[in-house]
């Protein structure tokens, strides 16, 4: 299984249509949130199953504000990450995940691109595909694959 988080594309989709272009397919989309009226569109070019959630420039929506999801036999919690201080650091956000019983917790909001484990949870954020704040402002995301046996890894790419 492969799948591909990213975040923050406020309403500029051409950085991830090219990323799906050139790295597709995949078996699920996760999207943390920002995406500024753009769901149906991502929707439509994913060509696989997507959980999107609204961050704090999706104020006109019907997007949920948080998910719980299945990946395998891991448990996921997406939240774009602002109503839970993540600018701040993740340890809240690890904190609610511990709470829900989940193995992943999945965020944005920041920009930055992180890929923390604090206690049993690993709190990832994909950055910003269309504005990057991590030194060097390059546009970033991440590819989640698990092997034979279900071990997941996960990598963040630059463009």
């Amino acid at each position: 299984m492969r799948i591909l988080i990213v975040s923050d594309t406020h309403g500029k989709l051409y950085n991830l249509e090219d990323v799906l272009e050139r790295t597709g397919p995949y078996d699920m989309l996760i999207h943390c949130g920002d995406v500024e009226g753009q769901e149906d569109m991502i929707e439509c070019i994913a060509e696989c199953p997507v959980h999107i959630v609204a961050g704090n420039n999706d104020w006109m929506t019907d997007l949920p504000q948080e998910e719980e999801f299945e990946i395998g036999e891991y448990r996921a919690f997406l939240t774009h990450g602002h109503r839970y201080g993540v600018g701040m650091g993740p340890e809240r956000l690890a904190e609610e995940g511990e709470d829900r019983d989940v193995d992943f917790v999945f965020c944005g909001h920041t920009h930055k691109p992180a890929n923390e484990k604090i206690g049993n949870v690993r709190v990832l954020n994909p950055g910003s595909l269309s504005y990057p704040r991590q030194e060097g402002r390059k546009p970033s995301y991440m590819v989640m694959e698990f092997d034979q046996n279900g071990t997941p890894f996960i990598a963040i790419h630059y463009l």
